[in-house]
């Protein structure tokens, strides 16, 4: 049988495989690197004959026939299989194959099928590192960022420092974690996971029962340095940023709260199925309270409670400060010669709009 087809090839004469076929197949040819089924017809000295019909015969030779052994062995006349076409015409007068190729491909464009549909996938963890977790799919290795991470799995660490994350992270090897596909790039082999997006229809459900407005009381889960999580529902947590944990300012969550803690909490916003809570929209607003009491131009004594790269931040009243601009000062060596931190100055009012909670002072020296 496979000699017969071998005569088919060679009736074509000097003028080539595809020069003929072009004049007498009429459905349109392949292309390098396009996918093709075929029937396999039979081994020969380390060759796999494939039946490609209507446009000829195909063969996994040399390199590809090693490459792909583990696969062709299976393999049997009759036997159906998706190939790759790697070269148009070889020396041989045939269309060289590629199995492999074709199976990574055939991977491939399952993934971006599996990314285009969101399709949640249940893939083990098959490593960790700094910045998140390796998933197997397929015998190809993703990446799962920790930022894709759903709360209940983002390491909970205060300091931010990296080899606590890492250690945090590594308590999920072996763990198989819902997942979808939202990156996947063959060229670039880049295939990215998120976690956040498996459950979406069943968060958004249980989401959908809150409003923003409503009051919730929840347990603190986890302190991070911008915020704490809490959890006010089975399978959901919010998250309370830093800026909305008190009207004062918190450096460190974590010396204001503990996990395990009971707190009320607002729901100030609800979008893509999370939940963004504010403790101190539950305090009263300092800024009402002295709204009448200070005018633009009032010389007022502030505390200095915080340096950051605009200049300082001075406190005139609890849970009220004001920002005190570096360029009221030769350079910041200069600002903080004059300025410590906890001690209290005198400044002047250049901004005061307490609507916008939008204080600017200057320093006043003597």
């Amino acid at each position: 049988m496979i000699a017969t087809q071998k005569e088919k090839q060679t009736t074509t004469g000097k003028q080539g495989v595809m020069d003929f076929l072009m004049k007498t197949v009429p459905t349109p040819l392949p292309k390098l690197d396009d996918l093709v089924d075929g029937t396999v017809i039979g081994h020969e000295n380390s060759t796999l004959f494939v039946d490609l019909s209507p446009i000829g015969t195909g063969i996994i030779y040399g390199r590809e026939y090693n490459r792909a052994k583990d696969i062709v062995k299976n393999l049997q006349p009759g036997d159906k299989i998706t190939v790759k076409i790697a070269e148009l015409e070889n020396e041989r007068g045939y269309i060289s194959l590629s199995l492999r190729e074709a199976k990574q491909k055939l991977i491939w464009r399952e993934a971006e099928e599996l990314q285009k549909n969101k399709t949640a996938l249940t893939l083990p963890v098959v490593e960790a590192n700094k910045g998140g977790l390796v998933i197997d799919w397929n015998g190809i290795q993703g990446f799962l960022p920790t930022s894709q991470l759903r709360a209940n799995h983002y390491p909970r660490v205060q300091d931010g420092n990296k080899d606590k994350i890492e250690t945090e992270l590594k308590k999920l090897v072996g763990e198989k974690l819902k997942v979808t596909i939202i990156t996947s790039d063959q060229k670039e082999n880049k295939l990215i996971f998120s976690e956040k997006n498996s459950d979406i229809e069943e968060i958004k459900e249980v989401v959908a029962k809150y409003k923003i407005g409503d009051i919730v009381e929840g347990e603190i889960t986890g302190i991070v340095d911008f915020g704490v999580f809490i959890k006010i529902a089975d399978n959901l947590e919010g998250l309370a940023h830093i800026s909305e944990l008190d009207w004062s300012l918190i450096d460190k969550p974590s010396s204001r709260f503990k996990v395990g803690e009971k707190v009320k909490a607002q729901i100030i916003s609800i979008a893509d199925g999370k939940i963004s809570l504010s403790l101190k929209a539950l305090k009263p607003d300092p800024w009402s309270e002295i709204k009448d009491k200070y005018n633009k131009g009032d010389i007022v004594k502030g505390v200095v409670i915080k340096f950051n790269k605009h200049g300082a931040l001075a406190s005139i009243e609890e849970g009220v400060a004001g920002l005190v601009h570096i360029s009221g000062f030769k350079s910041e060596t200069e600002m903080k010669q004059k300025l410590d931190l906890g001690k209290s100055y005198n400044f002047q009012i250049t901004t005061y709009e307490p609507k916008e909670h939008k204080l600017t002072l200057v320093y006043l020296e003597g």
